[in-house]
């Protein structure tokens, strides 16, 4: 019997939880988990307690015992999980010490410590994977298809808009996404996503960013409008809570109870601070212009005080044009609830061919978490034999650092205002494995 691949997790917040579940649970028959890392002293020892529970003895470690971890515990591969700021620290301190990373979105905040993690893979040698679940929602690669296809020709431009509603939207507002020194901003942290799934659905990388953005909504001046006047920092303790629709009741849900509340006593972390803060400095309305390696530019925006969530992206192409729209359900991260699943009825793809009726396809399907991709991206991390995939959606760093540093540009162009190119911020990046793509000198036929 082949032994099992050991694996070491460093960050025990929200988030982890699916990579902790899949190695000790899901792929037990072939996965180990050999150790755990965080900052808080409880949430360590909750994690450590579950893994016991559950068959598995995987010791804890704090944070300044991560080498210690892994000279100890021996993993092949490290799962990093921790605050985005810190992404670089452990990746490239995992690799040097031998082993391949797993690391979630995104890759890291900035184009240093984005130029960290790309010598550090050169100089190891070692394999770093970026968890873009989202590349792997059936509906998503179902657009991915239809564009390798060439039913809409060569694509020209793309239309992006993505919402972030006032529950989800909300959130990162609450957390420590609300400093850019930590997440990068949402231009970051939640646009990786989409950053990336244009690269992929594109299969080109960005080479130039011209952004706008500003905080116009989850400002003191909305909570003033709204009567929210005798706030407090967090929502525990508010003076306004049973008015206030943003609240987080941290008492009312088990899961963020004992993840957050119970384990403030170990480091100060509140999950409740007031989403009208003065403190936050990260945007929550975004507009940008991104022009790619193929000669295709697209126009996106991101709005975090929607009234839904979800988006629309649109590919303008040399035969036509194709329309994705995905509505999907509501969460707060770490609640108890499945993120991101889709809503059958508010998720469409429709194709408009030049000179011919529009026409509306059935959708490629799947359940879970962000949108069906959740399992689909844990069969691919951690099953010993993936089956082959044409559309080549496992992400490495190279695919990591362009989704990022499009949204890092931004965060520049912001600042400066000026057009931001991708080149002066990041070196030898290397290109990104795409599938091919419609040829630019392909006939177009006329029916």
């Amino acid at each position: 019997m082949a032994s099992k691949r050991r694996f070491a997790q460093v960050g025990l917040g929200s988030r982890g939880w699916m990579y902790s579940e899949a190695v000790v649970e899901g792929y037990a028959d072939t996965c180990e988990m050999v150790g755990f890392c965080d900052t808080n002293e409880g949430r360590l020892e909750q994690r450590v307690e579950w893994a016991r529970e559950k068959g598995a003895e995987a010791p804890g470690y704090l944070a300044a015992e991560f080498e210690k971890m892994i000279a100890e515990r021996e993993p092949d591969c490290v799962i990093v999980t921790s605050k985005d700021s810190t992404h670089d620290e452990y990746i490239c301190r995992a690799m040097e010490l031998g082993c391949d990373v797993i690391t979630e979105k995104p890759l890291t905040t900035d184009e240093r410590k984005c130029q960290r993690i790309v010598e550090a893979t050169r100089k190891t040698g070692r394999k770093c994977r970026v968890t873009f679940n989202y590349r792997y929602s059936p509906p998503r690669t179902q657009v991915k298809d239809l564009l390798m296809s060439g039913v809409i020709g060569e694509v020209l431009s793309v239309d992006f808009n993505w919402l972030l509603d006032t529950r989800h939207g909300a959130d990162y507002f609450r957390r420590w996404h609300r400093n850019k020194e930590n997440s990068g901003g949402l231009l970051v942290h939640k646009a990786t996503h989409h950053f990336d799934a244009v690269n992929w659905w594109l299969s080109s990388v960005p080479t130039s960013v011209f952004a706008k953005g500003q905080r116009r909504f989850y400002t003191p001046k909305t909570a003033d409008r709204y009567g929210l006047v005798n706030r407090s920092e967090r929502c525990l303790d508010c003076a306004e809570a049973k008015r206030c629709p943003f609240r987080l009741d941290l008492r009312g849900n088990q899961h963020l109870r004992e993840l957050y509340l119970d384990q403030e006593q170990h480091d100060g972390y509140f999950r409740d601070r007031c989403v009208f803060s003065e403190l936050i400095d990260i945007e929550d309305s975004m507009q940008a212009v991104v022009s790619y390696e193929n000669g295709v530019r697209m126009s996106y925006s991101l709005n975090a005080f929607m009234p839904w969530e979800g988006h629309i992206v649109s590919f303008n192409g040399s035969r036509g044009r194709l329309e994705h729209k995905c509505q999907e359900t509501v969460y707060i991260s770490g609640d108890g609830s499945t993120p991101g699943e889709l809503l059958a009825e508010g998720t469409t793809i429709k194709v408009f061919p030049h000179f011919k009726p529009a026409y509306s396809l059935e959708l490629w399907r799947g359940e879970g978490g962000h949108g069906g991709g959740d399992k689909l991206l844990l069969d691919d991390l951690f099953h010993p034999t993936p089956p082959e995939d044409k559309y080549l959606r496992a992400a490495d760093q190279r695919a990591g650092a362009y989704s990022i540093l499009t949204g890092i540009a931004a965060n520049r162009s912001i600042e400066s205002g000026k057009e931001i190119v991708i080149d002066d911020l990041v070196k030898h990046i290397g290109h990104p494995d795409y599938p091919p793509m419609p040829s630019p000198e392909e006939p177009i036929p006329l029916d």
